[in-house]
């Protein structure tokens, strides 16, 4: 495996992570449990992956799969589930990238945490991001639509990664773009969204007493 096959794991994991992280564990984990290291053309040198194939380690990733596939579909709990996972979710995508890399390779290391923190960073910012715009709507069902569109993009690219790993380079560079854009787009149509409530504030006539 070249090291820019193995750059494209380690992203398209954590960008994935950034958006659904119990899930992609989950994902990694029963590949481990129940497919070696072949499900995504690691050598058996990578041993740290072994620790997600653990069945504590499937069981609380599950867990928290379904919790958040449930907390997801719900306007405002969905964004307060994306709070507390604030931290959680980057710190976890780096994590689980630095688990793909051998130990022996400090340079290696060090891009891996840097990639893998910071797609988890980008990925969750530009998820909170869009979900916090999408819960101004009074349509209730376009946050599900969202939610269950990020269901099946995660679903689709784990299956793409774990199937075809010499596309891995392709597939995160993709996901970046996504992600840019759903980030850009957030923070210019919440900034906007921004400027509108304060005219409108300064607009308001005081009120007596």
């Amino acid at each position: 495996m070249d090291s820019i096959e193995l750059i494209g794991i380690v992203a398209s994991l954590s960008l994935l992570a950034g958006w659904r992280l119990y899930a992609v564990v989950l994902a990694v984990g029963l590949g481990v449990r129940f497919g070696g290291f072949e499900f995504i053309g690691l050598p058996g040198s990578f041993g740290a992956l072994h620790v997600l194939g653990t069945p504590a380690v499937i069981v609380a990733a599950g867990v928290g799969a379904i919790a958040e596939f449930l907390a997801d579909k719900v306007p405002i709990v969905d964004s307060i589930w994306d709070l507390v996972h604030a931290l959680v979710r980057p710190v976890g995508s780096a994590l689980l990238a630095l688990a793909v890399v051998a130990p022996d390779d400090p340079a290696m290391t060090v891009v891996t945490l840097l990639l893998g923190g910071g797609g988890g960073l980008i990925a969750h910012a530009a998820k909170a991001g869009t979900r916090a715009l999408v819960n101004t709507s009074p349509e209730p069902f376009s946050n599900v639509a969202v939610s269950v569109g990020e269901d099946v993009v995660t679903a689709g690219a784990m299956w793409l990664l774990i199937t075809h790993p010499g596309w891995a380079a392709a597939l995160a560079a993709v996901l970046l773009i996504v992600t840019g854009l759903m980030l850009w787009t957030a923070l210019r149509l919440l900034g906007s969204l921004w400027r509108t409530l304060r005219r409108r504030r300064r607009s308001e006539p005081p009120t007596l007493g």
